[in-house]
C-alpha cells in the first residue's frame, strides 16, 4: 500500500489534522511505486539542505542546519511513467476529450475550485510546511490564486471553436480546435499550488489528460490535490502524477513517445534539456517558462513611496523566489539617494522567520542559493538569519558594473542590486542587456514615458506603478531565453489544441 502521510498542524495561525497517500496517483487510484523506493520531503524551516554563498576567491560560506523530514514519497521512475501514460491514452479515448463536452468538463474545473475553497487553509498550511513560504501569504495569496485560474478556464471549456472560412461556392471549409490528447507537466517548487493550477486548468478545458511530475522539493500540494480531482469527480486517468526527480521521471516525460506536447515551467539550462528532449523523441509541441532577470525601472518623477513599497515587493515576495523577481532595480539619478535610502528602510523591516507566525514575510529558502560578490558591495544582508533552518537576510547590492555576474545571472533568492541610470536611453539599454526577457516594470507620473518605455523592453510581461500583479485573464511569457509560448488568458489555450481543417466539396466534379 502506499506511504500515508499524517500531520497534526499546532501553530498560532493554523490547527488541523491531514492524512493522505502519497504514492504515484494513476488511473484514479494511489499505487505503489514499481520500485519501491521514496524520496524524502524536507521541512526548510529546520532543513538539511546547504545554502551556498560564494564570493571570489574564496570557500564558500556553507550554511547547514539540521533537517527534519516532513515525509516520504514514492520515488517514481520511468516504468511509472508508462503506466501513467497508458491510464491518460485509455482516459482520452474513453470518458474524457471528444467524450466529454465541454460544458461538463467546466463543470468538474468548477467543482475542483470550489473543494479547493473549502480546503483552503489545509492548502495553505501544505505550501508553508514544506516550501517556507508564509501561511497567510499562502492561504491569501497562492490559493486564491490558484482557484482563480481553474475558474477561469472552467469558463473557457464549452467555448473552444473554430470557424469557417470563406474559398468559393463550391466549397465549405472549416476549422477545428481538437483536444491534442496526453500532456506531460513538470512544474517547478517555488509556487507548488500555483504552477498546478496553471498547468491543469487549460489542459482540462481543452480536453486533454495530464502526466504531472511536482517538485521533489514539494510535492504534498500536488499530491494532496489528486485527492480533490478524484472527489470533483475527474474520470480515472484524467489526471495521473507521478513524484520523483528531474532526471529520472521528468526525462522520461519530456521524451516518451507517446506524450504530445510536454509544458515546463522552471529553470532555462532545464528548459533547454526538455527543448532537446523533445526534439530527439516524437518532436513534440514545448510550452516553456524559464529564467528571468527583470528590470524595474524607476524615474525621478515616480511616486517615492510607493516605488519603494512596489519594489521592495517585487524582489522580495516568495523570499525572492520567483522568476519575475524585479532584482535590477535601476533608480534614476535625481532620486536614487532618496530612494536608496527608503529602500534600506523598507528591506530592514521585513519580518523573516518561522512560517506560520502571523507577521511573517519571508520565510526559509527552498533549495540552495549561490551568489557571486565580483566587486560588487553588499550593503545589507548577505548573511544568514537565525542559526537553525534556510533562512537568509534580504540583500542589497551597490556598486555593480554592467559585466557582473550579481547584475547577469538569476539568483532566485531575496538578492537585489540598486543601480544609478542617468536617461530613458540608457536605462533602457541596460535593461535590456540581458539573455531573459520574462518580465519588467516602469514607475512614472508621466504616461507618455510609461507606455514609450514598457514598449522599448524587451519582456513578456511590462507592469507600470505596480509590480507581479498577475491575473488568470492576461497573458504570461517570455522573450528571449525566458521562454516560449504562453501562459494564462486565452493566448494558452492555443498551445493546447491542434488546428485542423476540413474542406468540404459542394459541387466540384474532375475527370
Amino acid at each position: 500500500m502506499p506511504t500515508t502521510f499524517t500531520h497534526e498542524f499546532n501553530t498560532p495561525v493554523y490547527k488541523g489534522n491531514v492524512s493522505f497517500n502519497t504514492g504515484p496517483f494513476i488511473n484514479g487510484q494511489f499505487v505503489d511505486g514499481l520500485d519501491g523506493t521514496t524520496i524524502d520531503v524536507v521541512n526548510p524551516g529546520t532543513s538539511g539542505r546547504i545554502m551556498a554563498i560564494q564570493y571570489p576567491h574564496s570557500d564558500p560560506l556553507l550554511l547547514k542546519a539540521n533537517g527534519n523530514v516532513i515525509t516520504s514519497v514514492s520515488e517514481g521512475t520511468p516504468k511509472d511513467v508508462d503506466l501513467a501514460v497508458e491510464a491518460a491514452e485509455k482516459a482520452f479515448e474513453t470518458t474524457w476529450g471528444l467524450n466529454c463536452p465541454g460544458n461538463k468538463r467546466g463543470v468538474l474545473l468548477n467543482k475542483l475550485a470550489s473543494l479547493m475553497e473549502e480546503h483552503a487553509d489545509e492548502l495553505g498550511a501544505l505550501e508553508a510546511l514544506d516550501n517556507g513560504k508564509a501561511f497567510n501569504i499562502a492561504r491569501k495569496g497562492d490559493i486564491g490564486a490558484a482557484v482563480s485560474c481553474i475558474r477561469y478556464f472552467a469558463g473557457w471549456a464549452d467555448k473552444i471553436s473554430g470557424r469557417v472560412i470563406e474559398t468559393t461556392e463550391d466549397k465549405f471549409t472549416y476549422t477545428r480546435h481538437e483536444s491534442i490528447g496526453v500532456i506531460g507537466q513538470v512544474i517547478p517548487w517555488n509556487y507548488p499550488l500555483v504552477m498546478f493550477a496553471w498547468k491543469i486548468a487549460p489542459a482540462f478545458a481543452t480536453g486533454n489528460t495530464v502526466v504531472l511530475k511536482p517538485s521533489e522539493f514539494t510535492p504534498l500540494t500536488a499530491i494532496r490535490m489528486c485527492h480533490l480531482v478524484k472527489e470533483a469527480g475527474f474520470p480515472p486517468g484524467v489526471l495521473n502524477v507521478v513524484t520523483g526527480h528531474g532526471n529520472t521521471v521528468g526525462s522520461a516525460i519530456s521524451s516518451h513517445m507517446r506524450i504530445h506536447k510536454v509544458a515546463f515551467t522552471g529553470s532555462t539550462p532545464t528548459g533547454r534539456k526538455i527543448m532537446e528532449a523533445a526534439a530527439k523523441s516524437n518532436l513534440k509541441n514545448i510550452t516553456l517558462e524559464l529564467g528571468g532577470k527583470s528590470p524595474n525601472i524607476i524615474f525621478n518623477d515616480a511616486v517615492i513611496e510607493q516605488a519603494v513599497n512596489w519594489a521592495k515587493f517585487g524582489v522580495f515576495f516568495n523570499q525572492g523566489q520567483s522568476c519575475i523577481a524585479g532584482s535590477r532595480i535601476f533608480v534614476q539619478e535625481g532620486i536614487y539617494d532618496e530612494f536608496l535610502k527608503r529602500f534600506i528602510e523598507k528591506t530592514q523591516s521585513i519580518k523573516v522567520g518561522d512560517p506560520f507566525a502571523s507577521d511573517t514575510f519571508q520565510g526559509p529558502q527552498v533549495s540552495k542559493i549561490q551568489y557571486y560578490k565580483d566587486g560588487a558591495k553588499v550593503h545589507i544582508g548577505g548573511e544568514r538569519h537565525g542559526n537553525e533552518g534556510y533562512f537568509i537576510q534580504p540583500t542589497i547590492f551597490l556598486d555593480t558594473k554592467p559585466d557582473m555576474r550579481i547584475v547577469k545571472e538569476e539568483i532566485f533568492g531575496p538578492v537585489s542590486v540598486v543601480i544609478k541610470f542617468k536617461d530613458e536611453e540608457d536605462v533602457v539599454y541596460q535593461a535590456n542587456d540581458t539573455v531573459y526577457g520574462l518580465a519588467a516594470a516602469v514607475f512614472t507620473k508621466d504616461v507618455n514615458r510609461a507606455i514609450t518605455t514598457a514598449h522599448k523592453l524587451k519582456a513578456g510581461t511590462v507592469w507600470v506603478n505596480c509590480y507581479s500583479m498577475i491575473t488568470p485573464n492576461v497573458p504570461f511569457g517570455g522573450f528571449k531565453q525566458s521562454g516560449i509560448g504562453r501562459e494564462m488568458g486565452e493566448y494558452t489555450l492555443h498551445h493546447y489544441t491542434e488546428v485542423k481543417a476540413v474542406n468540404v466539396n459542394l459541387g466540384t466534379k474532375i475527370m
